[in-house]
C-alpha cells in the first residue's frame, strides 16, 4: 500500500497512512509469549527475523536494523511493538527500501500537468511542460524518462535533475521571485514525492524528526536506505502514546493521522448530542496546505458552538478553539471542551464515552487502483499484525 504522489502537494490526497495500535513506547498489555518465552522477555534480533514474512529479503539485516532502532529510540522490544513495526512495514512495501510502484510514471505526469499552474504560476508553467518535452533532448525528455520510472527513488532523482535544469536554463530570476512569495525550499516545495520510503513516511514529519543534520535531498536519501526508512518510520508509528484498547486503531492512525480514531470517537459523540452533521474523519479542524490551522470554521467545531448557543455545555467559543487545536496530541484528552463533551455523552446515553473508533477516511490517489478506505487499510494490517503474533509464541 503506497500514498498518493502529486505535485507538492499530491500526498494529501491520500490520507495520510495510520497504524492503531494500542502500543505505544513500553506499553504492556496481553502477553504473547505463553508458551516457551517469558512475557517480559525483550525480543532480539534473532527473534525478530523470524517474524519478518518469508518474502521479506535478507530478513536478518532488516532484523538487526529494527532491532537497533527499537533500541535508539528507547522502545520496549516486545511482541506487540515489534509486530505493529513489523505489520506496517510489509503492508506498506513487503520489505523493500525502494518498494516499485505500478504505474508510478504515468500517474506522476497526470499530477504535474493538473498542477502546475498552482505551484508555478501561469507565466512559468507553460516553459516547464515545454521542458518537459523537449529536453535535455527530445529523444530522451524527461517526459519519457519519468515515464519509465519504476521506484519513488528514480523519479525524484529525475525530478532533482529537471528542476535543477530549469532553474538554470530558464527564468532563474522568475524562480527566485516564486521562492520569495511562497518562502522557504521551493524545489522541496514542488517535489511530487511527499511520502518515501519502506513504511512511507511523510517527509515533512522526517524533516520536523531528523536524526541527522544535512539538507533536504541528503534527509530523503536517508528515508529511501533501509535504515532510514524504518527509522522515521517506527518513530512515527509507535513514540505517541495512545490510550487505545484494540492494536487496529493504531494502524487506522498510521493511515489517517495521529489520534485520528480517538478524534473521530469524539466526533460521534458531537454528533449524538448535536443531531449536527459531522464526518468522523478525525480532523477536528480544518487544515490549510502545509498542516496550518484554517481560520474556517469545521463540522465539529461549529457543533460545539451551537451546543454552546444552546446552553448544553458551558464553554466559551475561544476555549473551544484552543483546545480543538491539540487535537493532534494526548494532550486534547486532559481539555475541558474533551471532558466536557465525554461527561454529557454519558449523562444523556448512560454509556462510557468511546475513546476510539474507526475513522471514515477514503484513501485515493494516482499509485492506487482504486480507492480505498482506512477500515481496509486498518483490517489489511491488523491480519499481519495477528499472524505476526502467532508466530511470536517462539
Amino acid at each position: 500500500m503506497t500514498r498518493a504522489i502529486s505535485l507538492a502537494n499530491f500526498g494529501k490526497t491520500l490520507s495520510k497512512l495510520a497504524i492503531t495500535l494500542t502500543l505505544s513506547l513500553g506499553l504492556t498489555g496481553c502477553d504473547y509469549f505463553q508458551t516457551q518465552t517469558d512475557a517480559n522477555s525483550p525480543i532480539g534480533a534473532k527473534q525478530i527475523a523470524k517474524l519478518i514474512p518469508k518474502r521479506g529479503q535478507d530478513s536478518k539485516s532488516w532484523a538487526q536494523d529494527i532491532n537497533q532502532i527499537f533500541d535508539t529510540l528507547k522502545i520496549e522490544k516486545n511482541a506487540q511493538n515489534i509486530c505493529t513495526a513489523v505489520a506496517i512495514i510489509d503492508q506498506e512495501s513487503n520489505f523493500k527500501a525502494n518498494p516499485p510502484v505500478p504505474n508510478l510514471g504515468q500517474s506522476s505526469l497526470k499530477a504535474m500537468n493538473e498542477e502546475l499552474e498552482e505551484k508555478l504560476g501561469s507565466t512559468l508553467a507553460p516553459y516547464f511542460r515545454t521542458m518537459l518535452k523537449t529536453e535535455p533532448t527530445p529523444d530522451n525528455s524527461f517526459e519519457k524518462q519519468i515515464a519509465k520510472v519504476k521506484t519513488e527513488e528514480e523519479l525524484d532523482d529525475i525530478y532533482h535533475q529537471m528542476f535543477a535544469y530549469f532553474s538554470s536554463k530558464y527564468y532563474a530570476s522568475k524562480l527566485n521571485s516564486v521562492t520569495k512569495l511562497v518562502g522557504g525550499d521551493i524545489e522541496e516545495k514542488l517535489d511530487p514525492i511527499t511520502t518515501l520510503g519502506s513504511m512511507q513516511v511523510q517527509v515533512s514529519y522526517a524533516r520536523d524528526h531528523r536524526r541527522m543534520n544535512g539538507n533536504n535531498l541528503e534527509l530523503r536519501k536517508d528515508l529511501y536506505s533501509q535504515y532510514g526508512g524504518l527509522y522515521y518510520g517506527i518513530h512515527r508509528l509507535l513514540l505517541y502514546k495512545a490510550n487505545y484498547q484494540d492494536s487496529i486503531y493504531r494502524f487506522a492512525d498510521y493511515n489517517s493521522g495521529m489520534y485520528s480514531s480517538r478524534n473521530a470517537a469524539f466526533q460521534k459523540m458531537l454528533h449524538e448530542l448535536s443531531k449536527a452533521e459531522i464526518d468522523y474523519d478525525g480532523d477536528l479542524l480544518i487544515y490549510e496546505k502545509g498542516n496550518k490551522i484554517s481560520a474556517n470554521i469545521s463540522q465539529s467545531e461549529q457543533a460545539l458552538i451551537s451546543m454552546i448557543q444552546q446552553g448544553m455545555i458551558s464553554l466559551t467559543e475561544r476555549q473551544v478553539r484552543m483546545d480543538l487545536a491539540k487535537e493532534k496530541s494526548q494532550d486534547f484528552e486532559n481539555t475541558e471542551t474533551y471532558r466536557t463533551i465525554g461527561s454529557l455523552y454519558k449523562m444523556k446515553t448512560g454509556k462510557n464515552a468511546p475513546t476510539a473508533i474507526m475513522p471514515q477516511v477514503v484513501i485515493s490517489g494516482a499509485k492506487l487502483s482504486r480507492d480505498y478506505n482506512t477500515k481496509w487499510y486498518a483490517d489489511k494490517v491488523n491480519v499481519r499484525y495477528l499472524n505476526c503474533m502467532n508466530k511470536a509464541k517462539f
